[in-house]
């Protein structure tokens, strides 16, 4: 019996609750031209003499600065800011600068992005490049027009004699003959490399461009759908390839059977490399049904996980694979033993999975009688190219990487994988491939923030004073899965091949480093890493995520010194104040963030009243490279459903010298917003053989819905360094918003995320 289902738009918009539409206003399928050929000419993929000033800045001839960078654009709008710095130097519009950024042919090593040091360590070479080249270009009109240097000034790429108007030369007039060429003393390496200024650069008191808010030049270009991301790169000959992922960890092939993929119209090869499986396809949609129809007997995966309830258990007693003491000051021991009072606490935090909005794209040439090309969306591109080469077995110079945007990045969400995905079905077709990963492939299999435990204690003597505290750190290590990809080891395609991971490196949650250094006369601080579960290729590796072990310290260390501030009596803002004697900018952004709040001094709990909305406020202090950062939260807590609603947030921010105030503003508000995400939702799930979460459904993200009113207060020091702003206001938003709900209700959440179910319990 056939059945007819008829079902009206209206009706089926009115079911489903609404209606996406996607568009574009190009041909996709010829779509990122500028990263198939970039617009300055491509020398030979043999890296760039980073001792040259036309390896990082040329003069074009209609007078366009073309900036040569290393460093990439990651959503946050660094590129805007990097052209201010140079355009501030040289005195030219921001507008008629152009960043070339992390094609690995064309621009010097600079380590990539990553610990919020985009503008901290990039920002300052261009800054003294871009002064040689001002100084350079100057006595080069000095010559042409006779007239000394003193003489001369500067104003939007046009060199003029101050003394007689009618001199004036174009920077483009002076290169017209001969390229701006000049040597330069450069030190260091990857995010190390500097190079010195063979002239002054100006001093911040005289700027005009740096620290104006330069609007960013992408924005539009997203929202009308004109944006080329790495998902639209296309190459000639090109096919479509898709993974398929073991079973569960440690499943091996058994056999393999493509007899229904063959059947697809469009399939090219099945690759089989080790426990690595790929299919290709001549279309996107002909891989995916071909990948869905292969079929696979693995053997039975291992159950190397622990039921997921004893996961906390697990860290806080198995033997610890590496242990150190981070700060020894006094005798903390015998200080607590000495107090009147005790106070002590556990804190649990989760694994967290990246979730970026795209899980990843890559498009990979491999030549291996010529230079291999790959574009994809990770943030070390050099780091990277020494990654696939060793994967191919070829020199470095053997491979190029082209950085083209993809869908955000915070360390390792995958992109590198997705590259070495597309290599090995590149390699087996002898054709370009484009890898598309799927939402499973992102959230089950890429890597995840690490889950850890802190155990912390301290006494109170009679006088509310801290006599004496230890802390305690145990934590998956973060650099399981290395984030410097310079080894074959380091990926996923890899490792299913048959390549053991041999890059990884115990990182630690450092008190002091990783959290607020408070002053104590008697502490005690240790920091252990705790072993993987699984040896081999793991979808709980642990990798960097936006401020590796950031959040998760500080919302411990923050939680805990608000609970000694309620155990002492002592106003939260105050009681932090005491301990930061040492650290004049984090108690001004503390005082700066609670004088934008509005904060009255008062003791925690606000009240023990009963009713179902409970309202209260919390305070947090994050410190990063740096950068100091002071949060408020408001929250209202509702006792029946245990849902908390983050109602208002202020942040004050000090990172030095700050280039865009509009750019900042929003970075830090990003920051807010996916740490809020983590704090209420995010929380990776697992059985004893496989990651369940894997898509928005189990592993839930924050909504629009979600995000309060987010403050922000900037406090500009121009006569410092700048010093990131990528990271640090995500280090202490889950403590201010834990601190806000005990000012609420008198409950401590200790655990992440802040469910309603967790809420419930711990109200109850």
């Amino acid at each position: 019996m056939t059945v007819e289902h008829t079902l009206s738009r209206r009706a089926f918009i009115r079911t489903a609750g609404g209606l996406a539409v996607g568009f574009s206003l190009f041909d996709p399928f010829t779509a990122s031209e500028a990263a198939q050929a970039p617009a300055a000419a491509a020398p030979p993929p043999v890296g760039t003499p980073v001792g040259r000033l036309d390896s990082w800045l040329r003069v074009e001839p209609d007078g366009t600065i073309r900036v040569l960078t290393g460093k990439v654009e990651i959503g946050m709008g660094v590129d805007v800011a990097l052209r201010q710095i140079v355009a501030e130097e040289l005195d030219v519009p921001v507008a008629r600068v152009v960043m070339q950024m992390g094609d690995t042919a064309l621009t010097p090593d600079q380590g990539g992005v990553g610990a919020s040091n985009a503008i901290a360590s990039g920002g300052r070479a261009l800054r003294n490049v871009s002064a040689t080249a001002r100084g350079l270009l100057v006595q080069l009109a000095s010559r042409r027009l006779s007239v000394p240097v003193a003489d001369l000034q500067v104003r939007e790429g046009v060199v003029s004699s101050k003394s007689n108007p009618a001199a004036t030369i174009t920077y483009a007039e002076l290169v017209r003959d001969a390229p701006l060429q000049a040597d330069l003393k450069a030190t260091g390496s990857g995010f190390t490399l500097q190079v010195e200024s063979a002239s002054t650069p100006k001093d911040p008191s005289t700027y005009s461009i740096v620290g104006t808010s330069v609007p960013r030049t992408d924005i539009a270009k997203k929202v009308f759908g004109q944006f080329e991301y790495v998902g639209d790169v296309r190459v000639p000959g090109m096919l479509h390839g898709r993974v398929v992922r073991p079973s569960g960890v440690g499943a091996t092939v058994v056999r393999v059977n493509d007899d229904r993929a063959r059947a697809i119209s469009g399939f090219v090869k099945t690759v089989v490399v080790g426990d690595f499986i790929g299919v290709v396809a001549t279309t996107e949609w002909a891989a995916v049904k071909a990948a869905r129809v292969l079929d696979v007997t693995w053997s039975a995966p291992k159950a190397a996980f622990p039921p997921q309830k004893d996961l906390y258990s697990y860290i806080r007693t198995v033997t610890p694979k590496a242990s150190r003491v981070s700060l020894k000051q006094g005798d903390a021991a015998a200080a607590m033993q000495r107090a009147v009072r005790k106070v002590e606490a556990v804190y649990q935090y989760p694994f967290h999975s990246h979730a970026t909005m795209g899980p990843g794209c890559a498009v990979a040439d491999v030549q291996m009688n010529g230079v291999t090309t790959v574009w994809c969306g990770a943030q070390k591109p050099h780091a990277l190219q020494r990654g696939y080469a060793d994967l191919l077995g070829v020199p470095p110079e053997k491979v190029r990487i082209i950085w083209t945007p993809d869908a955000g990045s915070y360390g390792r969400p995958g992109f590198d994988d997705v590259g070495a995905d597309a290599m090995l079905l590149s390699q087996a077709v002898g054709k370009p491939v484009r890898v598309q990963w799927m939402r499973a492939d992102a959230t089950q299999w890429g890597p995840k923030g690490p889950a850890g435990v802190f155990e912390i204690s301290a006494g109170l003597d009679s006088q509310g004073n801290v006599s004496g505290l230890q802390f305690a750190s145990r934590l998956f290590s973060g650099g399981e899965i290395h984030f410097i990809p310079t080894s074959r080891s380091n990926f996923l395609a890899a490792q299913l091949s048959g390549i053991p991971n041999t890059s990884g490196f115990d990182e630690f949650a450092n008190w002091g480093t990783e959290s607020p250094a408070y002053s104590f006369a008697d502490i005690l601080a240790s920091a252990h890493v705790v072993p993987s579960f699984h040896a081999g290729p793991s979808p709980l590796a642990g990798t960097h995520l936006r401020d590796p072990n950031g959040p998760a310290t500080s919302f411990a260390v923050e939680s805990f010194m608000d609970e000694l501030a309620a155990a002492a009596g002592v106003d939260p803002i105050q009681f932090r104040l005491r301990h930061l004697a040492t650290l004049p900018r984090a108690a001004a952004v503390l005082t700066a963030v609670a004088n934008k709040y509005g904060w009255e001094p008062r003791t925690s709990p606000r009240s023990t009243s009963t009713a179902t909305l409970a309202t209260g406020r919390g305070t947090a202090l994050g410190i990063r490279g740096g950068t100091l950062v002071g949060n408020v939260a408001e929250v209202e807590v509702n006792r029946r459903t245990g849902a908390i609603r983050v109602t208002r947030f202020v942040v004050a921010h000090d990172c030095g010298l700050i280039i865009n105030p509009a750019g900042l503003t929003a970075t830090i508000q990003a920051n807010v917003v996916q740490t809020l995400s983590r704090t209420l939702r995010e929380e990776v799930k697992f059985s004893a053989t496989h990651v369940t979460s894997a898509d928005w459904a189990t592993y839930p993200i924050g909504r629009a819905s979600d995000v309060p009113p987010i403050d922000v207060v900037l406090v500009n020091h121009p006569e410092q360094p700048s010093t990131g702003a990528g990271e640090p206001s995500t280090r202490a938003v889950a403590a201010a918003i834990a601190n806000a709900v005990f000012d609420a209700t008198g409950v401590r959440l200790r655990q992440v995320p802040f469910t309603p179910e967790r809420v419930k319990a711990a109200l109850a």
